[in-house]
């Protein structure tokens, strides 16, 4: 699976990104640099971690630096999977939980919300 995104395209726009905001690309370089390295948690920890948050923010770029990544850090197929999987239920547990806060909006039963409705 190749994906739609246009490798060599990409590099002329990273390439004009950093001409146009060297000082910002270095710092974000560095704050990419200083966030993912061993810490309290290990860097393929990390690595999965986005690998997860990248599933939810739906960043293709994420997802494949990450993945990359996380493999280089000693990160195993199956735990790729599982960091995926974790990240899918917290982004479908949004849903869950904010249906309380439509819930709440609507009113209660016979009490302020839309006439005829059931329950």
């Amino acid at each position: 699976m190749s994906g739609s995104i246009d490798a060599e395209r990409t590099r002329e726009l990273a390439r004009r990104r950093r001409e146009l905001a060297p000082d910002a690309e270095a710092a974000f370089r560095a704050f990419g640099q200083a966030v993912f390295k061993d810490g309290a948690l290990p860097a393929g920890t990390k690595q999965l971690i986005a690998v997860a948050v990248a599933h939810v923010t739906q960043c293709p770029w994420c997802i494949r630096g990450h993945t990359k990544a996380a493999l280089r850090e000693g990160a195993t197929r199956a735990q790729l999977m599982e960091a995926i999987w974790v990240a899918a239920e917290m982004r479908a547990g949004g849903a869950y939980a904010h249906a309380l806060l439509a819930l709440d909006e609507a009113g209660e039963p016979g009490g302020g919300g839309h006439e005829g409705e059931q329950g």
